[in-house]
């Protein structure tokens, strides 16, 4: 997904509660935040399943994207951000970059009200419900996609899968085409619910 959290579809789909909804976003940047610290040293420009991006680039690109919320959820949009947020966002400290940037886009989502707004993303207005729904799907891929590429657990937790499978649900044939995911893949007979939503969008497990 982009740096505005959006997939390039502005899916129709049914929206959890708001406490189910932050509940699930505040889990998926913990399971992407610990897969940072499981980042060893030397482990920073190991290759990872997004074909152009090494660990460094998969975390500084979840950087930017926690990094983009706090203004487009206070009403702002990708022009008056410009190129405030381009460049090196991890600087010397990659961690605690990840770690400021996801307690920034936590309280965002969280404040009062937030998930009731509208926000102006790459591809024109959303509800900020919807915003979250992807920024916690794409948090949870990338989790999977990090462990991968640093050797960790690939497990990610039935709640998390089954969240994202009914957020991409809606709009699975239009992903491949967004040029962020690779073409789906068919999962195995029988495949169990993570490998047939990594299957969907283009991982194969």
């Amino acid at each position: 997904m982009s740096s505005s959290g959006a997939s390039g579809a502005d899916p129709e789909t049914s929206t959890p509660s708001h406490p189910e909804l932050l509940a699930r976003h505040a889990a998926a940047l913990d399971l992407f935040g610990r897969r940072v610290h499981d980042i060893l040293d030397d482990q920073w420009d190991h290759p990872t399943p997004c074909a152009d991006w090494n660990v460094r680039d998969l975390v500084a690109h979840l950087v930017s994207e926690q990094l983009w919320a706090p203004p487009l959820l206070a009403g702002g949009t990708m022009e008056s951000v410009g190129d405030a947020l381009d460049g090196d966002l991890l600087g010397e400290d990659p961690v605690g970059a990840w770690e400021a940037a996801a307690r920034g886009a936590r309280e965002a989502f969280a404040a009062p009200g937030a998930l009731d707004r509208t926000v102006q993303l790459s591809y024109g207005p959303s509800g900020a419900d919807h915003y979250c729904g992807q920024m916690t799907t794409d948090l949870i891929v990338h989790a999977w996609d990090l462990a991968r590429g640093i050797g960790a657990t690939e497990h990610l937790p039935p709640e998390l899968v089954s969240f994202a499978d009914r957020e991409t649900a809606p709009y699975a044939d239009d992903l491949s085409g967004s040029g962020v995911f690779a073409p789906p893949l068919t999962p195995p007979s029988g495949a169990d619910p993570q490998t047939r939503l990594l299957a969907r969008l283009g991982r194969e497990a």
